[in-house]
């Protein structure tokens, strides 16, 4: 259906994104491609669907692929009907009803006189029935941009189908229609994402890095289970070096230590023996050479494993390098924090959740919010903040210190450098070593340091957040999540769900992320409606 050949990419600054990328899609494969934010997935993909050209090598392909982008800023201007190429169709069918059969009409329309009814059928599918095809696209969230384009799959019957990120900006319901079209559809599919709930219904996934693509012949789980097996075989070479390099260190200083000890017996002899001077000065430079030249050779052995250490550790992933330190929450296990009594919030008059609601949160206590978009979850996050006040309903609170971390990880100023967003964390208890200290453990080495905020990616910012979290002399109490699998590749959602399990503290989130929900042991929900 698809074939690459030695495809490369090079960003218009000349710097190099992939290189000599070769991979064959068969008819009905389901393919998951992963790998870390900046490796080139979106692009790839992109040159896939033939909206982007390749650098260098070639694309061939068997039928038009549908592609579903991940972002949607550049149809903000279009009609719901032009970005999803029906426009040109649907305004000539009306014109042929209305009784202008011109030949225009006829070629613009080609014969498809059903595509009005499928453009009813997929966005009652999807849940968009009170939308207009004339909409401009500027008018829609997220998730029904998203839905939107994968209508359009309904609408155009493709045979080859890219999505990138498509269950990014979609709430559980949306979710859950995307799961069942994925495991039921017989197209070829290519799907970037990162949600591990969606991974684990394609068959295969393809890992793209700096050295190319490397398939892994299963879904999402047989994945992670090939790489845990590849970093334990790593994570042993690196200590297996370690030792090398600490017996190669003791060797060279054993040997240099042997070496200057016979010489000094033998200059001993010599002037005991009375030699004249110009002997002694031979001896003293055959001395030198032989403990430079045994210098060199243990020189040498120990540069060689101290480089192959330094490639092995560079290989490892960034989650094996990090330490985390985070204190704990000073309030005791099962401390009530909050009881809530038929609380409710308006909007124009209308109740914002059908039942009042009530419940209680202690602490410890890992908390979902659950409810469809635009069932108030923000609404709720502000009023257990205290940072609205409550229109009905009553709150009794304990004295807690909470920290609400939004997708878009707001509390990191862009307008700073890295060290300065940490410093301000710092209630002057560390000095700047101790600062720098804790960035390097979160992986902010010294170039990091002066760089500004507004350059990092969303990993990095949240990576930043969790280091800023360790150096505040007082733990919160409450940590509070929105949406924080979004913006994250992999390998960084990793890192999260590692910090999360070692903070001992209250935890609540909002996140539609079934299997990050797992990982990070949520107890129980708050269901809005």
């Amino acid at each position: 259906m698809l074939i690459l050949q030695d495809v490369t990419y090079i960003h218009p600054n000349r710097d190099l994104l992939f290189n000599d990328i070769n991979l064959v899609i068969n008819k009905q494969d389901k393919i998951a491609l992963i790998g870390n934010n900046g490796t080139g997935k979106s692009t790839l993909l992109k040159i896939l669907a033939g909206t982007l050209q390749p650098s260098n090598g070639l694309v061939k392909t068997t039928a038009k692929p549908y592609y579903v982008p991940q972002l949607f800023g550049q149809y903000n201007n279009y009609s719901i009907a032009g970005a999803l190429g029906v426009e040109g169709k649907l305004k000539a069918l009306t014109e042929i009803i209305a009784g202008n059969v011109t030949d225009e009409n006829m070629e613009l329309l080609d014969d498809d006189w059903t595509i009005e009814e499928r453009c009813k059928e997929a966005f009652a599918h999807w849940g968009l029935d009170g939308l207009e095809l004339s909409q401009k696209m500027g008018t829609l969230s997220g998730g029904q941009k998203t839905k939107a384009f994968l209508a359009g799959i309904i609408i155009h019957s493709p045979k080859i189908i890219l999505m990138d990120e498509p269950s990014n900006h979609l709430d559980t319901k949306g979710r859950d229609i995307l799961y069942d079209f994925i495991t039921s559809t017989t197209n070829t599919l290519m799907v970037v994402s990162h949600d591990r709930t969606l991974l684990n219904l394609l068959n295969t996934v393809y890992e793209l890095d700096k050295h190319g693509i490397t398939i892994y012949g299963g879904n999402y789980d047989f994945y992670a289970a090939q790489k845990m097996i590849e970093n334990d075989a790593l994570s042993r070479d690196v200590k297996n070096n370690e030792k090398a390099l600490r017996k190669a260190k003791d060797a060279e200083r054993e040997s240099l230590e042997r070496q200057q000890k016979l010489d000094a017996r033998g200059k001993k002899k010599q002037l005991k023996a009375g030699l004249p001077t110009i002997s002694m000065n031979t001896f003293r430079n055959n001395a030198e050479k032989s403990t430079s030249r045994t210098k060199g050779v243990h020189a040498e052995k120990v540069g060689i494993i101290s480089q192959e250490l330094t490639q092995l550790r560079a290989s490892l992933p960034d989650i094996d390098k990090m330490k985390m330190g985070f204190d704990n929450s000073r309030l005791h296990k099962g401390k009530i924090l909050m009881t809530t009594k038929d609380i409710n919030w308006k909007y124009n008059d209308q109740l914002l959740w059908k039942q009042s609601l009530n419940f209680q949160i202690t602490s410890g206590e890992h908390i979902v919010i659950n409810g469809l978009n635009g069932s108030g979850k923000t609404t709720l996050i502000k009023i257990i903040l205290g940072e609205l006040e409550l229109q009905s309903g009553t709150i009794d609170k304990a004295e807690f210190k909470a920290i609400y971390i939004d997708q878009d990880y707001s509390l990191i100023d862009n307008s700073i450098s890295v060290y300065e967003q940490a410093q301000q964390f710092n209630s002057g208890v560390l000095q700047e070593h101790d600062i720098k200290i804790r960035l390097n453990r979160f992986l902010f080495t010294r170039e990091y340091w002066d760089k500004s905020c507004t350059a990092l990616s969303g990993g990095e910012k949240m990576r930043l957040m969790l280091c800023s979290l360790t150096i505040d002399h007082k733990a919160p109490d409450i940590i509070i999540l929105d949406e924080p699998t979004n913006n994250l590749d992999i390998q960084n959602i990793e890192i999260l769900t590692t910090a999360i399990n070692e903070y001992k503290g209250t935890l609540i989130v909002v996140s539609h992320d079934k299997y990050f929900l797992k990982q990070i042991n949520v107890e129980r929900s708050i269901a809005l409606e």
